[in-house]
C-alpha cells in the first residue's frame, strides 16, 4: 500500500503518541454532558459540559488556540490556553499534544466550562481533553477564502456516494437529507400504527418472485439445493396475511430489480406496501392524500415543496384522470377496445419504441410513460388501467376491459401504485396464466405463476385494497432531490478503478505511453520499433508486463498485436 506524505506523517504521530503512553484508540466510555447544538440552545455562561466529536479547525498562536469540534448536532468553538491546560511546570499537553500531534479529523473528549469572545462567540474554555481516536487519512475539508468564497469542496458525486462517510463529515448539510428521510418514515408508521395497522416482515429470499413485473435477482441455496430470488415486491405474501386474517398489514421492504440504473432507479430500493380488508380503491385515494399530506407536514413543516423549477403541494385532494382520458388527451388516440396489432402499429406512428414480445398491456405503457407522464406536475392520480396491465387487479366493476387501479404521479415520476385487490382464485389463476404466455413470448419482466398464492386465494380473500409506494422517489421529492443517489446512504456503485501500486521502470513507462498513445493497441514490431529498447531491456519490460497483467499479446494471420489491459 503506498502513503501519501500526509498519511505518513499521521502515522509518525500515532507512534509518538503511543511512544508517550498515549492510547490513540482508548476503549472507556466517554461520557458526554452536552451536545453542541445544545450548548447554543442552552447557553449559560460558566456552565461546566463534556462534549465529544472530530477536531474540524485550528487557530493557534503561541500559548493559545481556538478549535472547532464538530459533532452529531453541529459545531462548537474551543480555546486552548496553555497555562489552564498545564498550570504546572509540564506543558507537554499544549505544547506537543495539542499543538504537534492532534490533526484535524481526530475525535477528541473536552471537558471545560462556556464563556462568550469579545467577538460574541459562544465558546468552551477547555480545562482538559483527550484523544478519543486518531485519524490516518485526511478529511478533504473545503477551503474558505477571506471572500467568503469556498475552494477544494468535496462536491464530486462519484466519491460523494462511494466514501458517504467522508461526505457527511466535511459536508454536513447533506445530513439533514437523511434526517428528513427517518422523519418521513417515523411519521408513516405512526399514521398507520394511529388506525390499528399492524407492521410485518415478509421473506427476501422467495422461491417466486411475485408481486410485479420485473427481472428478478437469482441466487442459490445451498442446504436445499434449489434456486432463490431476491423479492422484486412484497405484495403476494401481505395478501397471504389478509388471507390469515388480518384487516391491515403493512412493511417497509427492501425490494431488488435487476434492471436498469438511472437518477430515479437503483437496483435495491425501499418501498412501503399496505392491504386494508374490506376497502376499496377510491377509499385507497383519499386514504393516499391523507397520508401524504401528513407526511408532508411532518417532514418538512408544509405541504408546499420545492423541487427543481416547480412548486408542488401535497395538500389534499389530488386531481384525477383515467389513463384512457389522459393517452386521448396528449395523443389524440383512444385506446379503447383496440387490439394488440393496431396498439403497437399506433405506438409506431406516434415515434414509441415497441417491440413483437410486447403484449397489449406493455404497449400502452410504453405510450403513457413516452407521451403523458411527464405532463403531470401537481400529485394526480391516473385510474382505471386497461386490464393488460394489472394483472393482480380487480376488474373494474362497471367496464370489464379495465381495472380499478390508480398509480399517483408527481412532476412526471409514479411515487404510488394501488389496487382494488383480485381476490377471484379462477380470475387470478387465467391473469397469471396470460403472464406467462409473455414469458414464452420472450418478455423477461411478465410474472410467474405462484401456486401457493393460488391456493391462499382459494381459501378465501375478503375485498381489500393496496398501495406501494416507492419510499426512495418520495423523499427525493420531498428534499427538492433529482437523484435517488441522494437519498441513498450508499447507492450501487461500479467496481472502484484503484490505482496501480506497482513501480514501473523507465522502459515499462515507454511501452505504457505508446500504447496508451494508441488506442491501447499496437501492432507488436512497430511497438518495439517505436520504443527503441535494447533486445534485453525490451525482454525484460514485456515480461514485467505480462506478469502483472498489464498486457496482453495476441496472433491474428501470423501478426503479433499487442494490448494494454490497464
Amino acid at each position: 500500500m503506498q502513503l501519501s506524505e500526509q498519511e505518513l506523517i499521521r502515522r509518525e504521530k500515532l507512534q509518538k503518541l503511543k511512544d508517550a503512553g498515549i492510547d490513540p484508540y482508548p476503549a472507556a466510555e466517554y461520557k458526554v454532558t452536552h451536545t453542541a447544538q445544545e450548548i447554543k440552545d442552552q447557553f449559560k455562561e460558566g456552565e461546566k459540559v463534556v462534549i465529544a466529536g472530530r477536531l474540524m479547525s485550528n487557530r493557534i498562536q503561541g500559548k493559545a488556540g481556538f478549535s472547532e469540534l464538530q459533532d452529531t448536532s453541529g459545531r462548537i468553538q474551543l480555546y486552548f490556553n496553555r497555562d489552564v491546560i498545564c498550570p504546572d511546570d509540564d506543558k507537554f499537553k499544549y505544547n506537543d499534544f495539542y499543538k504537534k500531534l492532534l490533526d484535524l479529523g481526530d475525535f477528541i473528549g473536552v471537558e471545560g466550562e462556556l464563556f462568550v469572545t469579545k467577538m460574541g462567540e459562544k465558546t468552551v474554555m477547555v480545562n482538559d481533553f483527550k484523544l478519543l481516536s486518531k485519524v490516518l487519512r485526511p478529511l478533504p475539508l473545503p477551503k474558505v477564502d477571506e471572500e467568503g468564497k469556498v475552494h477544494d469542496a468535496f462536491n464530486d458525486p462519484e466519491l460523494r456516494y462511494r466514501m458517504r462517510y467522508v461526505d457527511l463529515v466535511v459536508n454536513p448539510h447533506i445530513k439533514d437529507i437523511f434526517i428528513k428521510r427517518t422523519r418521513l418514515f417515523n411519521a408513516m408508521r405512526s399514521f398507520f400504527n394511529d388506525k390499528g395497522y399492524f407492521e410485518v416482515e415478509t421473506p427476501i429470499l422467495q422461491s417466486i418472485p411475485g408481486g410485479a413485473a420485473a427481472r428478478p435477482f437469482i441466487t442459490h441455496h445451498n442446504a436445499l439445493n434449489i434456486p432463490l430470488y431476491l423479492r422484486i415486491a412484497n405484495e403476494l405474501y401481505l395478501k397471504r396475511l389478509i388471507v390469515a386474517g388480518f384487516e391491515g398489514v403493512y412493511e417497509f421492504s427492501k425490494n431488488f430489480r435487476n434492471e436498469g440504473m438511472d437518477r430515479t432507479h437503483n437496483p435495491e430500493f425501499t418501498a412501503m406496501e399496505i392491504y386494508v380488508a374490506y376497502k376499496d380503491y377510491n377509499w385507497m385515494m383519499k386514504f393516499t392524500e391523507q397520508l401524504l399530506e401528513h407526511c408532508a407536514l411532518a417532514v418538512n413543516g408544509t405541504t408546499r415543496v420545492t423541487f427543481g423549477e416547480h412548486e408542488i403541494d401535497f395538500k389534499a385532494p389530488y386531481a384525477r384522470i383515467s389513463m384512457t382520458d389522459a393517452i386521448k388527451k396528449f395523443t389524440g388516440f383512444d385506446i379503447t377496445g383496440k387490439s394488440e396489432e393496431e396498439l403497437r402499429n399506433a405506438a409506431k406512428e406516434m415515434g414509441v419504441e415497441v417491440d413483437e414480445t410486447m403484449g397489449k398491456g406493455k404497449i400502452i405503457d410504453e405510450i403513457f410513460g413516452e407521451k403523458c407522464e411527464g405532463n403531470f406536475i401537481q400529485p394526480t392520480f391516473i385510474t382505471d388501467y386497461p386490464k393488460e396491465m394489472s394483472p393482480l387487479t380487480k376488474q373494474h366493476r362497471d367496464n370489464p376491459e379495465l381495472t380499478e387501479r390508480f398509480e399517483l404521479m408527481v412532476c412526471g415520476k409514479e411515487i404510488a401504485n394501488s389496487y382494488s385487490e383480485l381476490n377471484d382464485p379462477i380470475d387470478q389463476r387465467e391473469r397469471f396464466e396470460e403472464q406467462l404466455k409473455l414469458s414464452e413470448k420472450g418478455d423477461d419482466e411478465a410474472m410467474f405463476i405462484d401456486q401457493d398464492f393460488l391456493r391462499a386465494l382459494e381459501f378465501g380473500m375478503p375485498p381489500t385494497a393496496g398501495l406501494g409506494i416507492g419510499m426512495d422517489r418520495l423523499i427525493m421529492f420531498l428534499t427538492n432531490n433529482p437523484s435517488i443517489q441522494e437519498v441513498l446512504f450508499f447507492p450501487q456503485m461500479k467496481p472502484e478503478q484503484k490505482a496501480s501500486s506497482i513501480e514501473h521502470s523507465e522502459e515499462e513507462k515507454i511501452i505504457i505511453k505508446l500504447l496508451q498513445d494508441n488506442n491501447s493497441s499496437m501492432e507488436l514490431n512497430e511497438l518495439k520499433s517505436l520504443a527503441g529498447l535494447s533486445g534485453k531491456k525490451w525482454d525484460k519490460a514485456m515480461k514485467s508486463l505480462s506478469k502483472h497483467s498489464l498486457i496482453t499479446v495476441t496472433v491474428t494471420n501470423e501478426n503479433k498485436t499487442v494490448e494494454l489491459i490497464s
